[in-house]
């Protein structure tokens, strides 16, 4: 009886691991590729005594991945970071989870990330070509981005 309930715990353990290790791999970051995680910034951030800044809330939304996009090849609305149409090649998306996770194997090269406000491409971070949120995928290297969605913060 007790050598049934040995076997019987072992099995379970044993199965059970093998549940947690399919979940790691699932979930397991990719060799190459573009890996990060996606705030919704909101409210007053500007500095007060005695007021605490809200903190960026982790979103589930989907990220759309373009080959890098110069500010040149958008059709932007007025001075915002929100673009009508995008004229660079689409190249894949992908969504993130509620802890605003995602992550994507891409080919070596330079993309550019959105995701959409109000049915709008939103992007709100440049390089010093004015190329939005501009990614570099290396060999071998996954690279790592903070995309905060701030259309209704203040500063």
């Amino acid at each position: 009886m007790i050598k049934n309930l040995f076997v019987l715990f072992s099995l379970l353990l044993i199965s059970s691991s093998c549940l947690f290790q399919k979940k790691a791999i699932s979930t397991k970051n990719i060799k190459q590729g573009v890996a990060g995680k996606v705030f919704l910034v909101a409210g007053n951030q500007m500095p007060a005594p005695n007021a605490p800044k809200p903190q960026p809330k982790p979103i589930s939304t989907t990220i759309y991945i373009y080959k890098l996009t110069n500010l040149s090849q958008v059709v932007r609305v007025n001075e915002a970071p929100v673009y009508r149409q995008i004229f660079t090649s689409f190249v894949d998306s992908v969504i993130s989870n509620k802890e605003g996770f995602f992550y994507k194997a891409l080919p070596v090269g330079n993309y550019s990330l959105f995701t959409k406000v109000n049915g709008m491409f939103y992007a709100n971070a440049y390089d010093d070509k004015n190329n939005i949120q501009p990614v570099n995928v290396q060999k071998d290297s996954v690279a790592q981005i903070t995309i905060q969605i701030s259309n209704n913060a203040v500063y």
